[in-house]
């Protein structure tokens, strides 16, 4: 079996307030209450015990949140560009309902399709799905057999647990994927997926 370990970065600023927070905005690091779920998450997988390698988009927040694990670890943290958030366009800073009230056409359609971008995006949730997929193959064949944390964000962990599950795109909306929250996928010698673990935030109460 191979493990992927998802964790969702810990609290932004923006996060309490459920403001979307995408790849072309203004990238923020974690609050002070991100770095204490960051450092929650690094002693409950010190705990836990196994992983081998830690890879992590590039956002700042990300990163910040991956390094506290990997220093606990006593790991490095390799970037992978194609983690990074989904890229929200126009909507970027707003909540769904501040979306609502400027795009309601673009967020019907947005919700409706994978081939439909937010308002002024680059790319659609099926470009992101392609990518998020290609990481997630490349640690497949290069970690085959191990553990491998990902530190990542809401959309490609949403993403990879869809894929895992083999559910249609409309499920990416389905999922809780609280901040500094763990999950876990197991994948066998075939590439068949097994969900363990969805949203665990047991080590942050």
């Amino acid at each position: 079996m191979t493990t992927l370990v998802l964790l969702r970065h810990g609290e932004t600023p923006l996060t309490p307030h459920k403001r979307l927070s995408g790849s072309g905005g203004s990238d923020p690091g974690l609050s002070p209450a991100g770095r204490r779920q960051a450092e929650a998450a690094a002693e409950a997988l010190a705990h836990r015990g196994g992983i081998e390698a830690v890879v992590t988009s590039p956002m700042r927040r990300c990163q910040e949140t991956a390094q506290a694990v990997a220093k606990r670890l006593g790991l490095h943290v390799r970037v992978e560009q194609d983690l990074r958030e989904a890229d929200f366009g126009a909507w970027e800073g707003l909540t769904f309902a501040e979306v609502r009230a400027r795009h309601p056409d673009d967020l019907d359609a947005w919700l409706a399709s994978p081939e439909s971008p937010p308002t002024g995006a680059a790319e659609t949730m099926r470009q992101v799905t392609h990518r998020v997929a290609a990481v997630r193959d490349g640690l497949l064949a290069r970690h085959a057999g191990a553990t491998v944390l990902v530190v990542s964000h809401v959309v490609p962990v949403r993403t990879l647990l869809r894929l895992a599950l083999q559910a249609p795109p409309h499920s990416l909306f389905r999922m809780d994927v609280a901040a500094a929250s763990l999950s876990t996928v197991t994948y066998d010698e075939s590439g068949t997926a097994t969900v363990r673990s969805l949203n665990d935030t047991h080590h942050l109460s």
